[in-house]
């Protein structure tokens, strides 16, 4: 019997350990194989779709060469920029890489990695409009477009207490009020404004010098704080090898000649 009981003993522990192993491969978390970054795909250079519908853009290829460099491969989860935040918290991606610029109030909720691009507020303005700077459109009767959730939004809902602020679901929708004469101005990054005013010479100016300097960075889940340093690795080391200038090189060329020759700090 006690022979008998030994043999049982040890199959039972050969069928266990089998049964643990398949359950650990069949419900593994796919956050274990994929490296799932969320971004909205509708914002170019950055973050947009080829012709084939293939994701594409500066923030694409910083998500693969950061995928290359996990040893991970590459998941990218297009959503809507005000769902990234959400999704992050809830483990539906492991990061946010979506020109997110990291603030006091976004750090509440989520992580950062150190920055990797320099940026600021400017502001697309109707043809016909006298304003100079971003304190003229704080008046009663001036009317102010951005785009639901981003820094824009966040600083005219703080600081232009006097003017009415319209808060849209999509840029192209901001850019299309100000073309109209519907908004005065549109609050939106540097880079952002100066392509859309150059896509309507005829009905907008803008001022691209920014009135409020920011930083872009990867989101984070918080308390990821292994992932959080291989991130920081990964951008230092880029950054050394001039990744980011060749990115720029390839996505904003003509942006970069015009930011340099006009003396207004560019991206990287």
């Amino acid at each position: 019997m006690v022979r008998k009981f030994s043999k049982l003993s040890k199959l039972s522990y050969l069928f266990l350990g089998m049964n643990l192993l398949l359950s650990q491969v069949l419900f593994a978390s796919p956050l274990e194989k994929n490296l799932v970054v969320g971004m909205e795909l509708s914002y170019p250079p950055f973050e947009m779709t080829d012709a084939q519908g293939v994701p594409s853009g500066v923030s694409v290829e910083l998500a693969k060469a950061l995928a290359q460099h996990l040893k991970r491969e590459l998941k990218i989860e297009n959503m809507s920029f005000d769902g990234l935040i959400p999704s992050l918290k809830t483990g539906k991606i492991d990061l946010i890489i979506s020109s997110m610029t990291a603030t006091e109030e976004r750090e509440k909720s989520i992580d950062f990695s150190t920055s990797y691009l320099k940026t600021g507020l400017a502001l697309l303005l109707n043809s016909k409009s006298s304003a100079k700077s971003i304190s003229d459109l704080d008046a009663s009767k001036k009317i102010i477009v951005v785009k639901k959730g981003t820094t824009g939004h966040q600083y005219a809902s703080k600081n232009l207490t006097l003017a009415t602020i319209h808060v849209l679901d999509k840029e192209s929708s901001c850019v299309l009020e100000v073309i109209q004469g519907k908004a005065d101005a549109f609050i939106y990054d540097s880079m952002s404004v100066y392509q859309n005013h150059k896509r309507n010479l005829d009905t907008t100016k803008a001022i691209l010098t920014p009135f409020k300097e920011e930083f872009w960075a990867i989101g984070i889940r918080k308390g990821n704080s292994e992932l959080k340093k291989s991130v920081d690795e990964f951008l230092i080391n880029f950054k050394q090898a001039k990744g980011f200038e060749v990115l720029g090189d390839k996505f904003l060329k003509e942006e970069k000649d015009y930011f340099q020759k006009n003396h207004i700090p560019f991206y990287f």
